[in-house]
């Protein structure tokens, strides 16, 4: 409940980047280019990113970006996103927070849990497709992996029509290697949880091979066989993904704009429970 209370617990203005989260951050970035045509100076980057949580936070348009509010314009925004996820900032800003967590032994290694979530896509493109529960219309997949507390461990996308268990293996491999005590990185779980959209002997064979016991509810079987005591958490942090507007709809045609939305609310989640938890 207390978790619940402060990670839903609304800021007047959540798009402003805090000097803590900033700093973690910073040492990320690539190095911007060399201008090739003289003009305007270059829109910094914490105010850029401040646009870009502005849009991720209220699923505006970029082109609608309030120009009064000092971020930039909105296809200022959108390079820098791309840019930056390509460079790979929001995948090595989560290990960082991951080790954070660990750090404080706050990472729940025991158990991990994992859900997929379908999301309406507005446009056609890549890693989409027909989805099966709404008409056939184009849709996507979010895919999460979570410990046992609901921190996210791996997210991924997909299209509306891919089978959830076929992501099994792909989350679980994810999993970065999360440093943060003394000995080996971690970044296995010892048990991984599912509903019954995972129920394939195949892939026990293959999460036994990893050594991460799977404890999956099989088709068939009566409803309430208590995995539900463990697996909420997962059903709550996509909860807290799709709390971000622009994550309720795919609107971005390209997939990596659309992922790159993805990793930087699955941070911004992680950095909620470091704040929380350390």
């Amino acid at each position: 409940m207390l978790v619940a209370l402060f990670v839903g617990k609304r800021n007047s203005r959540p798009w402003i980047v805090s000097d803590e989260l900033w700093s973690l951050i910073v040492p990320l970035l690539p190095e911007p280019g060399p201008k090739l045509v003289a003009g305007r100076p270059r829109v910094p980057d914490r105010q850029a990113l401040c646009g870009i949580l502005f849009v991720l936070h209220t699923g505006i348009q970029w082109e609608y970006l309030p120009q009064e509010l000092g971020f930039g314009s909105g296809m200022t925004c959108w390079r820098r996103l791309a840019a930056w996820h390509e460079a790979g900032v929001w995948d090595r800003l989560h290990v960082v927070l991951l080790q954070k967590l660990r750090a404080a032994k706050q990472l729940h290694w025991s158990r991990a849990v994992i859900d997929s979530s379908h999301v309406r896509a507005a446009r056609r493109g890549p890693k989409g497709g027909p989805s099966p529960v709404d008409r056939a219309r184009p849709g996507s997949k979010h895919h999460v992996l979570v410990d046992g507390q609901g921190v996210p461990l791996a997210v991924s996308l997909t299209g509306g029509n891919r089978n959830d268990v076929t992501q099994l293996l792909p989350l679980l491999a994810k999993v970065p290697s999360v440093a943060g005590l003394v000995g080996r990185p971690h970044r296995r779980p010892d048990v991984v949880l599912g509903d019954r959209g995972y129920d394939h002997d195949k892939y026990r064979r293959l999460v036994w091979a990893l050594g991460i016991k799977p404890v999956i509810a099989r088709r068939g079987t009566p409803h309430g066989s208590g995995l539900g005591v463990h697996r909420w958490v997962v059903e709550r942090t996509i909860a807290w993904l799709h709390g971000f507007r622009r994550l309720r709809v795919r609107w971005e045609r390209r997939d990596d704009i659309h992922e790159a939305f993805l990793g930087l609310a699955t941070c911004l989640i992680t950095h909620r429970h470091v704040q929380r938890l350390c």
